[in-house]
């Protein structure tokens, strides 16, 4: 989990999306969430996580309901969403945090 330190702890907000392959909804938000990282560019970072191959993580950070997001920034929650959403919302949302 020192990696996962590492990862969120940075001065640009970190979008975490939490998916497995199985969950049809995880699916769906594979093309919003490329959109996203292409409209934030480098002001923001989108990370995937995979929770079957981060099982450890997954429970560590209590997440049940799949997708499930969460933005990072400084090492520090700024937000949490379980389930889907759409890219202009997540995009208007990290850019609170930019």
């Amino acid at each position: 989990m020192s990696k996962f330190g590492e990862i969120i702890d940075v001065e640009i907000p970190v979008l975490l999306d939490f998916y497995t392959e199985r969950d049809n909804h995880s699916i769906a938000m594979h093309p919003i969430l490329r959109d996203v990282a292409a409209a934030l560019g480098d002001k923001a970072k989108v990370i995937k996580i995979d929770v079957d191959k981060n099982r450890e993580l997954a429970e560590a950070l209590r997440v049940k309901a799949l997708p499930t997001l969460i933005i990072y920034k400084n090492g520090e929650m700024k937000w949490r969403h379980s389930g889907e959403q759409d890219a202009n919302t997540i995009i208007a949302i990290i850019q609170e945090y930019v």
